[in-house]
């Protein structure tokens, strides 16, 4: 295949068609039509081509959980209710958003949300996976190579779904197989048959989808990524020899490496005036570059080519610096940029951030203090933390903005830094690429590919299962291959512990880990939620024992008259 995934919209309407269950009618009469052809499972699949399409139309459905704010999204849930941030737009309790457990409850956005996207995947996953086994291998150009090729794409993808679904909700209904039918009797499997799928999936995946580099279009699986969460799920069982085996095979074995040298799209436009190879790294541009070396699997947005496109209000990690309000001699604080003969009120370097996924002083203060000056992921142009008025008619133009988290708040509402002023990762910034609504800088529309997984993951994740082997020099070695290209002081094996780590993993991967994911496999959600989110509303995220595991959606248990579906426990 030539062209890159069509991800976009305009085959999704017929591919969910395509997907969605298939309907019996139970008796014939005058009225019922015969239609001389339409598209369902039955006929779509016949072909090569249609299967892809089918392919397709799951790596669009998760690209749109991906962003979004409710379902699975690692833009919000990444950071929400862990020790890494929550909501600053609306920071309170009763928000709708996972700002407090305390708010959790079966028909929570937060929980309704993740459960209906991961379960859709799964159903469009095992249409996928039955009518591939059930086509002939004269169907597909390379045989029975690539008929298992396409198994193992929707393999990975059901895998994928049960990945978050059994860490957010424990025991969950175990689907090998399509629903085709009104079934009110499911049953919530234990997590160890969850996991026991998930690595017989990730195994399939490893073994029948192509070596990286070797995929037909940018975006599409490799063993790598399934390699990966293959380690992730033995970490999940608490088998850490085997964790190790699958890492060491996705780091040895492929091309994979850390970018050590800048590349790509910035180097002659360094917009910030300064920039380092993790710059570089979030580009627009740079994520599908062959000399990449360290993107394995990523979200295809992009618009100038086939299968890009936008995705509205994924720009979230970022602070309503447009809503200055007035500076202290009385002028509108922020101009902007000048477009149509008058000034935007917004940024062409920072666009329109939402404020809806806000760091704790963790994120921006904590994790730093021994390597500030150093460590490239905190120099000025990775996070932005100076903030300047934008008003010529007022004397205080140019002057930086002087906020900070740690001065006590004043009477002026300048200064709220949960939502107008905080640091911002540039990483999520896509300063002048944008498309659409120019007089708003953007509107807060993202066009840049994102990384679903990165190479650094990798490496994090075999130490961590060092860690678990009682190998603290080896984890140590691991942690520092990240380290040494971020020029951060190397850690001593006595000093690596799974705090640390963790505390790497948000200086390396703030906004791309599932934090929560994490969290609850390391047993550290509750210890660390309570230490460091820091959210004034809501301090410590409120959170107690039983809100380790979410709540079953109340629907779930409701339409579910044929079998008991029993609640989580505290809910």
């Amino acid at each position: 295949m030539e062209k890159y995934i069509n991800a976009l919209g305009k085959k999704c309407l017929s591919v969910a068609v395509i997907l969605l269950f298939i309907f019996t009618s139970c008796s014939e009469s005058v009225l019922d039509e015969k239609p001389l052809d339409f598209l369902s499972p039955d006929n779509a699949y016949l072909t090569e081509k249609g299967i892809l399409q089918g392919v397709t139309a799951i790596h669009t459905r998760v690209r749109s959980a991906y962003y979004s704010f409710g379902e699975f999204g690692s833009m919000g849930w990444a950071t929400h209710g862990s020790d890494l941030g929550y909501n600053g737009e609306v920071p309170g309790a009763g928000s709708g958003f996972l700002n407090t457990y305390k708010d959790m409850n079966p028909t929570f956005r937060c929980a309704v949300d993740p459960w209906n996207a991961g379960y859709q995947i799964i159903q469009w996953a095992n249409v996928l996976i039955e009518k591939i086994e059930q086509a002939d291998v004269s169907v597909f150009k390379n045989g029975e190579a690539g008929k298992n090729m396409y198994l193992a794409e929707g393999k990975f993808f059901r895998a994928f779904a049960y990945r978050y679904l059994v860490s957010s909700f424990g025991d969950v209904p175990l689907l090998k197989h399509s629903v085709n039918y009104a079934k009110a009797d499911f049953v919530r499997d234990p997590i160890a048959d969850i996991h026991a799928l998930m690595v017989e999936d990730f195994k399939f995946a490893a073994t029948y989808l192509p070596n990286p580099g070797q995929e037909a279009a940018p975006g599409r699986i490799t063993k790598g990524p399934a390699l990966h969460y293959l380690a992730e799920t033995y970490l999940e069982q608490g088998k850490p020899q085997l964790a190790v085996e699958a890492a060491t095979h996705v780091i040895d074995d492929f091309k994979y490496a850390l970018m050590t040298s800048r590349f790509g799209t910035r180097l002659a436009k360094d917009i910030l005036g300064s920039g380092d190879v993790y710059f570089d790294l979030f580009g627009y541009g740079n994520h599908n570059l062959a000399e990449n070396t360290e993107a394995m699997w990523v979200i295809q947005c992009e618009p100038t080519i086939t299968g890009g496109g936008q995705i509205a209000s994924a720009y979230i990690f970022g602070p309503r610096y447009f809503d200055l309000g007035l500076t202290p001699d009385g002028k509108k604080a922020f101009l902007g940029t000048f477009f149509n003969g008058a000034y935007t009120g917004y940024s062409d370097t920072l666009s329109r951030p939402t404020a809806a996924a806000r760091g704790t002083n963790l994120v921006y203060y904590y994790i730093w203090k021994d390597n500030w000056n150093n460590d490239i992921r905190n120099a000025k142009h990775n996070i932005k933390r100076d903030f300047y008025y934008d008003n010529p008619a007022s004397i205080y133009d140019k002057h930086k903005i002087d906020f900070s988290l740690f001065n006590p708040p004043r009477p002026n509402p300048l200064t709220d830094t949960i939502k107008i002023i905080f640091p911002i990762h540039m990483k999520f910034a896509d300063p002048c690429h944008y498309f659409l609504q120019p007089n708003r800088s953007g509107a807060g529309i993202t066009h840049k590919d994102w990384y679903a997984l990165r190479f650094a993951e990798t490496l994090l994740l075999r130490a961590e299962a060092y860690l678990d082997l009682n190998k603290p020099d080896l984890a140590a070695a691991d942690i520092n291959k990240v380290r040494n290209r971020s020029n951060a002081k190397p850690v001593t094996a006595a000093n690596v512990n799974i705090d640390y780590l963790l505390d790497e993993r948000a200086r390396e991967l703030y906004g791309e880990e599932w934090r929560l994911i994490i969290l609850r496999r390391t047993n550290k959600l509750m210890e660390r939620v309570r230490k460091y989110n820091d959210n004034p509303m809501c301090p410590g995220a409120l959170i107690d024992e039983h809100n380790f595991r979410w709540p079953i959606p109340q629907a779930q248990i409701d339409l579910n008259v044929d079998a008991v579906f029993p609640q989580n426990p505290g809910y």
